[in-house]
């Protein structure tokens, strides 16, 4: 039986980038489970797993534009430093929450501390990144 659209698929994997680092992986923890083709995974995953049957393993090579997107100059916040508590010091590269307009958070990495503003990188951190995934999967349920 193969993996296909609508399935409750459990999967191992363990996602890298081209450089060899690892960025996620199942390994020491349950399989992941989730739905094919129901939206709760990035494009280029849900569709490599597809046609997959219980046991089978591969490699799944995912462009930016099938995972989390290239990155978006848009992405980039100036935030008024003047609405930062003074007691909070921010330098580059610290990872930040900020709420949107609907009370959601958004993750944000420091780019720059200037004296009016802090540039905030609102981009998803793997956006632009080319993934690679070794999936096994685990069970059909």
């Amino acid at each position: 039986m193969q993996a296909k659209q609508g399935d409750v698929v459990r999967v191992h994997y363990t996602g890298t980038l081209t450089d060899g680092t690892t960025f996620d992986s199942s390994v020491g923890r349950e399989p992941l489970e989730f739905t094919v083709g129901a939206g709760q995974m990035i494009k280029g995953f849900d569709a490599g797993v597809q046609g997959m049957t219980v046991g089978e393993k591969k490699t799944i090579q995912i462009p930016p534009h099938e995972a989390y997107g290239e990155r978006d100059d848009e992405a980039i916040i100036e935030f008024p430093t003047n609405q930062i508590p003074a007691d909070m010091k921010l330098e580059a590269g610290m990872q930040l929450t900020l709420r949107n307009q609907y009370g959601q958070p958004v993750p944000v990495v420091v780019m720059e501390v200037k004296e009016e503003v802090v540039l905030l990188d609102a981009n998803h951190m793997l956006a632009g990144k080319e993934l690679i995934f070794e999936v096994e999967l685990v069970e059909i349920c």
